[in-house]
């Protein structure tokens, strides 16, 4: 039986009869059902025979008998009353008449099959349809994207006379002139609309994620809004989807507060890395949990955007805690879409077309300039090195020179090595169903093209959900998600041969290609110039292949049981397959790539995940008291295998990866297989007084096989409360008011994200000379530990919730403390083992933050709506412990000058660690300088290192605006970061190494001369000739804040008319752009500050090397429905 929300509005649609088949087949295993004849009510006859038993248990009979369904207002209702009802073939209107007849309950039937139950003392005297009325009032409700709203509760205002509109939207009603008519409907904001002369009123409703009775999911279950004790983020496939993604999280950035998700890479493969609230871990992974329609998955990098319903962001300990063990970097729960109970099939499609290019790019050096940094650097050389050899600078070379020793090319490589990316996306849907089965069918095709070039991702996803309910206590359902995606990528790693290097790097002198067709190369020089070796980008990206598919099969099935009236047991599985092949050549012209003749890997790897997960629930509410609780038991394994073969020696480049055999200098196969398994008992309580006052309990206990014998077990518990203020009598009559809820939460979470056997020793094998023979050999190269535990955050969250003026102002804020313990680090052991360290459970880390969330509807007329929404967080990381003494660790990334980065009590994760940069020598300061082995023009530092700035930010936030007009909507969407900084490692090699290899613009223009000597950048030297002198130093780090036009689009919803003569329910053209623009500091040189990190660990954040330029995208689409 459905109940009523507060306000009296439908929880579930009318349905439509006399239904026009659209399509005669879906997936060619389903078909339509056909929908009975009009006058249901009038047709369908009843027979009762109950004695002694609840009106409640009278209605339960009803339905399950019969398509009707009965909606209600708790407060306003009581079933409780006994009674006895005997009737034979009697139709509805007799049967509830008998029944209602010595009670305070009165009805009215709505399209046949919905019946409202309401207090006698609100009906009016006279029926509704004979009040004497002046005009006839016709019209359709609609959603934003021209989609019909079945069940829309359409009241004149001040009396309880009123409609509901049909399947189609539509609804009749009498009412006067100076009627006001009241539309509502669960997820939409009130609309209220004068009558006046009107004989039709078309309506658009605004979806209200705000609404109290919103349900979302919590993990094992749903929960009303209003209930919720925790802090609980909601995203809809509209707001997920308001520009054009190529994955599930991009959606995602700037629309949570207190999630952060950094796009770390320009390349349509990239993955976006997203932090809740705060790193909290420093050698495990901070990833929070995806959880996709209640499974586990490692990650969402290829889930089709377009394919999710919604999804739930679970911050605070109050929500996550459910989750134990793996919820301590925040959970996601994504629910996809599936069928439709609406009695009709729809069929959708979505698409667009995409055109990327490069937002900006480097001030590098062009050709004349560069050629004058390489003399300048040969003729300081004796300065430098007075006893070696003095290079002569020449420009004879006539592959590269002119008779006049000109540059023949001054290629921007920049360019070359990128191109205007065009990348499309096609999404078609079917969905179908009714109460008893529906089915939902979705099949997509991208392909999505980076601005490198040849760097290219194609994926095709079909997905199909199958839900049934045969009987009213039984309901089964089964997904299924299919993925293959190819990808054309290039080597992402750090090596001077990476293409978003080289085209930084490469002397523009060279051309992409000779005119006998060969490419070029920086060896390529008969002059004395002693570059770096490295292949031109073009060359590298045109002629090696690095070849990816990724297959993955995802699903899971479930059977829900109705014990009793409130109680159901569920059971479901869930799997997750994934297997990927890598093909990878190299051909034998790429010097010092393919190491040498020809370099070919094949890999290969496949990961099988399933959890089978059981749980009773009950919800039950008595007069002013609503009960839920929840109890089950988990089982989740995963296996994980790979091979990997690699060879180098080809006598030509024809077999490349296909017949490895052919190398000359194969390398021995590479093998992996690992295991891992979790057990785990929850459960949850909660209840609610009045609407008014909510606690909500949960608990753990996982046991996981990642752990030392001793600490195989944990029990991770949580607690929230929660106070509706407005409902309490002194705000229960605000006219400005509508919401004041305060909630605060306390729990404990895990983290078990380590690699399997982290507690066990480890032995390596090798070879060993023994009596002059080299013989196999194996040798304990990591010591056990048996005590090894999950790392545990505990966490209080005080929120609160307002809205005010009819909820077109609404306010959420909470503040944070978290801390993580038994951080998982390596602590130091005594020589005499053998070992250095051994990993352990020693140090602690916290996150303290606000964050707080405003939305206003500024405007909200028929024709003109303007809402704005803002977030922003602020987040404190502060490292606690680091184990007995608190001794600083330099956990690297060590290059240059040892350990980039440290970690020491009091200051942030992601602490850049170097020289301060005091500016450079002058001649003035030859003594001084020599004392610390220096000569004027080179870099005047401090004698110690210290934290020159941290990687992680102390805001983020967004600022977004919505507008429509008539059938026009607009979005702009601004986002921000600060407090954060960034460190510009590609310094070393585009302004520390001058002469060897391209570089920036600065080194010409800002650097030292005996004219130029109040600067921060050295004096040009070649380093071949003369070495050079680069230390990670203030001089590399630049603020990190900056401000995005994130996305501006405008787009267009054809009206009723037009849709009907193109035989459309609904269609939508729009235009976006994404990255506009960023406004950044001066002192940044690369090209965008958006968060990168290096080797992806959380003491590497915003380290710059040379990035993937992101590209700022101009987008066409459209969606229709029919």
């Amino acid at each position: 039986m459905e109940k009523n929300n507060p306000n009296g509005m439908l929880l579930t649609h009318p349905i439509k009869n006399n239904l026009r088949a659209k399509l005669m087949v879906v997936l060619l295993l389903f078909s339509l059902f056909k929908m009975q004849a009009n006058s249901y009510a009038e047709n369908t006859k009843i027979s009762l025979k109950l004695e002694n038993v609840s009106l409640e248990e009278v209605l339960n009979k009803i339905e399950s008998d019969t398509e009707f369904r009965f909606l209600y207002r708790d407060k306003n209702i009581s079933l409780d009353e006994k009674v006895s009802i005997q009737v034979k073939n009697k139709t509805i209107d007799v049967v509830l008449n008998e029944l209602f007849k010595n009670s305070q309950i009165s009805y009215n039937i709505y399209n046949n099959r919905q019946i409202r139950l309401m207090p006698k003392k609100h009906i009016s005297a006279e029926p509704i349809d004979y009040v004497p009325v002046q005009n006839e009032v016709s019209g359709t409700v609609k959603d934003t994207d021209g989609t019909p709203i079945p069940g829309v509760s359409v009241v004149i205002k001040g009396t309880t006379k009123g409609v509901a509109t049909d399947f189609d939207g539509v609804f009749d009603i009498n009412a006067n002139s100076d009627d006001i008519l009241v539309f509502s409907s669960i997820g939409f904001a009130n609309y209220e609309v004068l009558v006046g002369n009107q004989s039709n009123i078309e309506v658009v409703m605004q979806a209200e994620a705000a609404s109290l009775d919103e349900v979302v999911v919590v993990g094992y279950g749903t929960q009303r809004k209003s209930d919720l004790t925790g802090a609980v983020g909601v995203l809809s496939n509209e707001d997920l989807l308001k520009a054009p993604v190529n994955n599930s999280l991009q959606g995602l950035q700037g629309k949570v507060a207190g999630v952060n998700v950094f796009l770390n890479s320009g390349s349509p493969s990239g993955e976006p890395k997203i932090v809740i609230r705060g790193v909290g871990t420093i050698n495990s992974s901070s990833n929070p949990l995806y959880v996709v329609d209640g499974v586990a998955m490692e990650d969402i990098k290829y889930l089709n955007p377009n394919d999710i319903e919604r999804m739930e962001v679970l911050k605070d300990a109050s929500s996550a805690a459910i989750y134990g063990a793996r919820g301590a970097n925040g959970v996601v729960l994504i629910t996809t879409k599936r069928g439709t109970q609406s009695g009709r099939m729809t069929i959708g499609y979505d698409g667009f077309i995409s055109v990327g290019q490069m937002q900006n790019k480097m001030d590098l050096l062009n050709a004349e300039e560069w050629l004058d940094v390489v003399r300048i650097g040969m003729e300081n050389t004796p300065k430098y090195r007075p006893d070696g050899p003095v290079p002569v600078f020449t420009t004879n070379d006539p592959r590269l020179f002119d008779s006049s020793g000109k540059p023949l090319y001054d290629t921007d490589w920049q360019d070359e090595a990128t191109r205007t990316a065009i990348s499309n996306n096609h999404q078609l849907s079917i969905q179908s169903g009714d109460d008893k089965s529906s089915i939902g069918a979705f099949l997509n095709y991208s392909h999505m093209e980076g601005i490198m070039l040849n760097n290219d991702v194609d994926r095709i996803s079909g997905k199909i959900a199958y839900d049934i309910n045969p009987k009213d206590w039984l309901s089964f359902g089964v997904n299924l998600l299919v993925n293959n995606v190819k990808e054309r990528e290039f080597e992402e790693g750090g090596g001077g041969q990476v293409p978003r290097r080289t085209m930084i790097e490469m002397p523009p002198i060279f051309p992409v290609k000779f005119p006998d067709g060969t490419y070029s190369g920086s060896f390529d020089i008969e002059d004395a110039y002693n570059l770096e070796a490295m292949a031109n980008p073009v060359h590298v990206l045109e002629t090696q292949e690095r070849l990816w598919e990724r297959n993955q099969i995802f699903g899971n099935a479930f059977a829900k049981f109705t014990i009793l009236p409130g109680l159901e047991f569920r059971t479901q599985f869930g799997f997750d397959k994934r297997i990927n092949n890598k093909q990878e050549y190299s051909p034998r012209d790429l010097v010092n790539i393919s190491a040498p003749n020809g370099f070919a890997r094949v890999y290969n790897s496949k990961s099988t995940y399933w959890q089978q997960e059981n749980y009773l629930t009950y919800q039950k509410e008595i007069d002013d008291h609503r009960f839920n609780g929840m109890l089950g038991l988990s089982w989740q394994e995963n296996m994980f295998e790979s091979s990997d073969i690699q060879a180098s020696g080809f006598s030509d480049d024809f077999f490349k990866y296909n017949n490895i055999g052919a190398a000359s200098n194969p390398s021995a196969p590479v093998s992996n297989y690992n295991k891992w398994a979790l057990n785990s008992y929850f459960l949850r309580a909660g209840y609610t007084l009045k609407d008014k006052y909510m606690v909500t309990l949960t608990g753990r206990v996982d046991g996981s096989s990642r752990f030392g014998t001793n600490n195989k077990y944990g029990f991770f518990p949580s607690a929230g409360l929660g106070w509706m203020m407005s409902e309490e009598d002194f705000l229960a009559d605000s006219a400005i008011i509508n919401r004041l809820k305060l909630r605060a939460s306390y729990g404990i979470t895990g983290n078990t994200e380590i690699p399997a056997y982290s507690s066990l020793a480890t032995v390596s094998t090798g070879t060993i000379l023994l009596n002059g023979t080299r013989v196999a050999a194996s040798s304990v190269n990591r010591l056990s530990n048996p005590d090894l535990e999950w790392e545990k955050t505990s966490q209080l969250d005080i929120g609160l919730d307002f809205g005010a003026f009819n909820n077109r102002l609404r306010f959420e804020f909470d503040y944070y403390y978290k801390e993580t313990t038994d951080l998982l680090l390596d602590r130091p052991v005594p020589y005499a083992t053998g070992f250095v360290s051994v990993r352990d459970n020693i140090g602690a880390v916290s996150n303290e933050g606000i964050e707080a969330m405003l939305v206003t509807q500024n405007i909200a007329n028929p024709d003109f709506n303007w809402q704005t929404s803002f977030n922003i967080n602020y987040n404190k990381n502060t490292i606690k412990s680091l184990g007995e003494n608190d001794e600083d660790i330099l956990p690297g990334p060590n290059w240059v000058s040892g350990s980039q980065t440290i970690l020491r009590v009091g200051e942030s994760l992601s602490s850049f660690w170097g020289y301060e940069r005091l500016g450079t020598w002058g001649t003035d300061e030859a003594q001084e300088a020599a004392l610390v082995g220096a000569l004027p023009g080179e870099a005047k530092r401090s004698e110690e290192k210290k934290i020159l700035g941290k990687g992680l930010p102390d805001f983020t936030g967004s600022f977004s605006n919505t507008f429509n007009y008539k059938n026009f909507d607009f979005t702009a969407d601004i986002q921000f970061v600060g407090g954060v900084d960034i460190m510009q490692q590609f310094y070393h090699s585009t302004e520390d190494r001058s002469g060897i290899a391209n570089g920036l613009a600065t080194i010409l223009y800002d650097g030292w001369t005996e004219q130029n000597q109040n600067t921060m950048v050295q004096e040009i030297r070649n380093q071949s000739y003369a070495g050079q002198n680069s230390q990670v130093d203030s001089h590399w780090i630049a603020n990190g804040s900056y401000i995005r036009g994130n996305l501006f689009s405008l787009g267009y919803s054809f009206n009723e008319a037009a849709l009907e003569s193109m035989g459309l329910n609904n269609l939508r053209v729009y235009a976006s752009l994404e990255n506009a623009f960023v406004i950044h500091s001066k002192d940044f040189q690369g090209y965008d500050p958006e968060a990168t990190s290096w080797g992806g660990d959380q003491w590497g954040q915003n380290i710059f090397f040379f990035q993937y330029p992101k590209p700022r995208t101009f987008t066409l689409g459209c969606s229709l429905k029919f």
